[in-house]
């Protein structure tokens, strides 16, 4: 069967790519593949559940206006269908003066991206909203929330199919093959199906399905793995709702942070190590093929050869739970190590370049037959809706 649009990839870009393009244009016909037999079982699926504000993003990157426009229409979505979520808010917290300059600068992105509300706090707010955090210096961000992104994704398919669109399951991309009419063949391991124009949103394989497509991609999708543990039941009391410290700004991930859940329990992580496999969620997963082109990619290269230091820690913090809780106590003095029990994990997709950039900003790539997302970490789950409303209007430009 020949449909309009085919979209690759059933994480929660993908389904709000779907959606909105369906939304925008129920006559076209959509399909959507995921090459598992259910949706989100990757990044969205281990996504630890926060909403994020935009708070850190620069002002005017596509993650930044993506970020503060998703937010608004993800939480619109939820109420309309009644997903449950909770704007819990939290506190970033500087530990020492030498962070302040940083906080400083994340409060004014805050007010340069929109953000109201928000509150400086001194070392004794900072414990009227968490006792037991050790800080000298922070910020209450109000906007920030919990959710459970898997059943936002449920609620996008439902929506998606109730206007007509279709989902295949085990449907692994193995290839695209132009032909005539500006008809595109995907095929995948079991069928194939024509198609006027293909969107990647693969998430962890968006790099190879974009050079299904595109001869001139200068990327490649690098997988780190970040790990997590639980406080045990007793010890949630040290915690109210979330806790963040002072990310490194030469660094794109927020450093280990405590994250109360919708559904219940406190996360206390992650770490970010490179993952040796694209979906390796623990230390075995072992791809060789995969951990190879990671570690002979010349952007990479020049990343290790920079970062060596900090990327020695987190691998030792991987290893050693002492290690790990050294870390959390950063944040919380009284936390010990037997408070803490093994939680799950993540990879996330961070695109480096050629040169060594562990790119930060959302990419969205055009081709004469696709269109590409090659880049959205978090807060992807966040801005999802806008995300896929970006998509959908240059989709739709080929089809007026």
């Amino acid at each position: 069967m020949k449909y309009d649009i085919l979209i690759i990839g059933g994480g929660i870009v993908g389904l709000a790519t779907a959606l909105q393009i369906k939304k925008a244009r129920p006559d076209l016909s959509v399909i959507l593949l995921e090459k598992e037999d259910s949706l989100a079982k990757h990044q969205t699926g281990h996504n630890s559940g926060v909403i994020h504000s935009g708070i850190y993003y620069k002002p005017g990157s596509l993650k930044a206006k993506n970020c503060i426009r998703g937010y608004h229409m993800l939480l619109d979505f939820c109420k309309e269908q009644e997903v449950p979520y909770e704007l819990c808010g939290k506190i970033i917290v500087a530990t020492e003066s030498k962070e302040l300059p940083a906080l400083e600068n994340i409060y004014a992105r805050g007010l340069e991206n929109g953000l109201q509300g928000m509150k400086k706090l001194s070392q004794g707010e900072l414990h009227e909203h968490e006792p037991h955090v050790n800080g000298i210096s922070g910020i209450f961000v109000p906007q920030t929330g919990i959710i459970d992104y898997k059943q936002v994704c449920e609620a996008y398919a439902r929506e998606f199919q109730k206007l007509g669109g279709e989902i295949r399951y085990k449907q692994k991309v193995k290839d695209v093959k132009s032909g005539k009419e500006n008809i595109q063949t995907v095929l995948t391991t079991t069928d194939s199906f024509d198609t006027r124009l293909v969107v990647n949103c693969a998430g962890l394989y968006s790099d190879k399905v974009a050079r299904l497509t595109s001869e001139k991609l200068n990327l490649k999708i690098i997988p780190f793995r970040g790990e997590y543990y639980e406080l045990k039941k007793e010890k949630h009391h040290l915690v109210r709702n979330l806790i963040y410290p002072v990310p490194d700004p030469n660094f794109p991930f927020l450093g280990v942070h405590f994250t109360r859940m919708i559904g219940g329990g406190i996360e206390a992580g992650p770490n970010a190590v490179l993952a040796f496999s694209r979906e390796g969620y623990t230390k075995s997963d072992i791809n060789i093929p995969e951990l190879w082109e990671s570690l002979t990619w010349p952007g990479f290269i020049k990343v290790a050869s920079k970062y060596w230091k900090t990327g020695m820690g987190e691998m030792y913090r991987s290893f050693s739970k002492a290690a790990f809780t050294k870390a959390l106590q950063k944040l919380m003095p009284e936390l010990e190590e037997n408070d803490l029990v093994p939680g799950g994990a993540g990879v996330r997709a961070q695109a480096c370049d050629r040169t060594g950039g562990l790119v930060d900003d959302f990419i969205i790539l055009e081709e004469k037959e696709a269109i590409n997302v090659c880049n959205a970490p978090s807060p992807a789950a966040t801005s999802s809706l806008s995300i896929g409303l970006t998509v959908s209007e240059l989709a739709l430009k080929r089809f007026s």
